[in-house]
């Protein structure tokens, strides 16, 4: 099958596999933190290891830096003007979330996974391999997400199916996402590209510091708290040893 196609179902299956959980059965709290902190180290060890260098190879360090305070100041925005809730405020969820609460959070995700999808088409100018990792990272990240739509959505209507449409059409966005930013780096100048590669590892490195690492590791009372640190780590090796292959 075409690398092209594997990216594209690896980028919608975070929201399809969380929504599906979300209306089965919730998995463990260890579990979940432990996935957030691998996609953590993924997105992190991208970030500095490919995105930057490839970043500053196309342009300059000016380009660079540049595009990674926009990366991040853009990610920042969304996540105060969409009305978006962060994976771990439902982890403890048991059900008890209004309909209401529930719409609000798919409209924040929609507009979270836009990005997303234009971070994964950013891959694609490292070359393919990169963009599935990037891929993998940002599903990873998104299965939390498809757990908190689709699970308040099923207790406020005891509809599984729907539930599970209704969240997993966050996924459309990702998909949006990646065929805009593969159109638009046809046209670009070098430069541009090279801010755009370094506003994907700022949105990653934003995502992953705001998000992903304090949410999984800030769980001191657990006997096994420090078991998402070496799941970070084990994220980072992944993307070690991958590119190495």
């Amino acid at each position: 099958m075409d690398m092209l196609i594997w990216i594209l179902i690896v980028s919608v299956m975070g929201p399809v596999i969380g929504s599906l959980i979300g209306v089965i059965k919730k998995p463990s709290e260890r579990f979940m933190l432990d996935m957030l902190a691998f996609a953590a180290g993924v997105m992190l060890a991208i970030s500095f290891l490919e995105l930057i260098p490839q970043s500053i190879e196309i342009g300059t360090i000016w380009s660079c830096a540049i595009g990674i305070i926009v990366g991040s100041i853009v990610m920042y925005a969304v996540d105060k003007t969409a009305p978006h809730i962060h994976p771990g405020m439902c982890l403890n969820e048991q059900g008890s979330k209004l309909k209401k609460t529930a719409t609000y959070l798919l409209i924040g995700i929609f507009i979270h996974n836009l990005p997303e999808g234009m971070a994964i088409a950013t891959g694609t100018i490292s070359g393919m391999d990169s963009a599935l990792v990037v891929a993998l990272a940002i599903a990873i990240h998104n299965i939390p997400e498809g757990i908190c739509t689709s699970a308040p959505f099923y207790f406020c209507s005891k509809k599984r199916l729907k539930s599970f449409l209704v969240s997993a059409s966050t996924a459309i966005p990702i998909l949006v996402g990646f065929f805009i930013g593969k159109a638009l780096y046809t046209v670009l100048s070098p430069i541009i590209i090279s801010g755009v590669v370094a506003a994907t590892a700022g949105v990653m490195i934003y995502i992953s510091g705001d998000e992903l690492i304090p949410t999984s590791c800030n769980k001191s009372d657990k006997p096994w708290s420090h078991s998402t640190i070496f799941s970070l780590i084990a994220g980072v090796l992944f993307v070690v040893v991958l590119g190495s292959l």
